[in-house]
């Protein structure tokens, strides 16, 4: 497959991503965010610069994904599925359980599927009802590096634009 292109929305420019930059809690744990969906990226920067006023931005990498599957400690979800809403629950409430990878690729908890998993946090939705709501969405994607040596070595910035 060779490097794929990747996006990180932000109001930053980020020419040396961090891994350990981000925001505690977040999906798949604090580290470096990218897709591989431009649109999403593009999304995500406009959210961010109505919050904060600034003008969004969006980065761009390649990125050699199969060099990181090769020795990364990587767990990849393919479905909104018991096992990434177990995941993200963890992650939401504070458990470091990233902690075991180095890469973590999948669905986001977005605004077609946060009301579900909120729910299932507060006790308002059982799993089973929780997973029959999210198996009819399909999962847009996100990749987080958690390693920053993997940055480093396997992702490669190549320019940010204006949105």
């Amino acid at each position: 497959m060779g490097k794929i292109r990747v996006y990180h929305g932000s109001t930053a420019i980020v020419e040396q991503p961090l891994s350990k930059a981000g925001r505690p809690n977040l999906d798949f744990g604090r580290g470096f965010y990218v897709t591989n969906i431009r649109q999403q990226a593009i999304e995500w920067a406009e959210n961010m610069g109505r919050r904060t006023g600034e003008r969004p931005l969006l980065n761009n990498y390649l990125m050699d994904r199969d060099g990181i599957l090769s020795e990364a400690r990587s767990k990849i979800f393919t479905a909104y599925d018991r096992d990434w809403l177990a995941f993200i629950v963890s992650a939401r409430e504070g458990a470091d359980i990233a902690a075991d990878y180095d890469y973590v690729e999948g669905g986001v908890a977005n605004d077609r599927v946060v009301d579900t998993v909120n729910l299932y946090i507060t006790g308002l939705m059982d799993i089973e009802t929780a997973l029959q709501r999210l198996a009819q969405h399909q999962p847009n994607n996100q990749m987080c590096l958690l390693n920053q040596g993997l940055i480093d070595k396997y992702l490669i910035y190549d320019g940010t634009t204006e949105i």
